[in-house]
């Protein structure tokens, strides 16, 4: 079967919403700055809008699995508001050292693992060399290099070990690489 669709896979902390670490409460969802119109500029170019994210804190015990669907239910719906349709969200919510036996242990998904990204390239029909990956970390541009997908790194807090396709101070200047 040929690859037809063409994707911008997002990590969500830190590229989507700001990164206040371990994010799950309504009241602490933040859109970063610009990233509405870089999205609605993304999907009007017709890529696919798909979230891929680490989720640990669900095997850490911060938070419930619920409590995330909570939270991607609200940030979806408001994203909808905005005209801007996320195609899809994966996560994972394992942590090889995690306190919730059900999550804690090694798994495929958690990033830089391919699990998220192939599931996605599957169901969608995803072709990976006409597709970015956007992230903040290098566990991010390590899962797009493995997979042959471009990266965007948004500058973060974050060490920085591996170099991305492209490296953003702001979410903004995605609009000027991706077309």
């Amino acid at each position: 079967m040929t690859m037809h669709n063409k994707a911008v896979f997002l990590d969500r902390d830190g590229v989507i919403n700001i990164d206040k670490s371990f994010v799950h409460k309504i009241k602490d969802l933040e859109f970063v700055p610009g990233i509405v119109d870089v999205l609605r500029y993304l999907q009007e170019k017709g890529y696919l809008l798909i979230i891929i994210t680490n989720q640990s804190g669900i095997a850490r015990g911060y938070y419930k699995i619920r409590d995330f669907y909570n939270l991607t239910n609200y940030m979806t719906n408001k994203l909808k508001e905005s005209g801007i349709n996320i195609t899809a969200t994966f996560f994972c919510p394992h942590y090889p050292k995690g306190k919730i036996k059900e999550f804690s242990f090694e798994c495929n998904c958690r990033k830089p693992k391919p699990g998220m990204v192939i599931s996605a390239i599957s169901i969608f029909n995803i072709n990976p060399k006409n597709s970015w990956l956007v992230g903040d970390k290098d566990s991010d541009i390590l899962l797009g290099k493995a997979l042959g997908i471009k990266t965007i790194r948004l500058k973060s807090i974050y060490e920085f070990n591996v170099n991305p396709d492209y490296l953003v101070h702001d979410v903004k200047e995605i609009i000027n690489i991706i077309n």
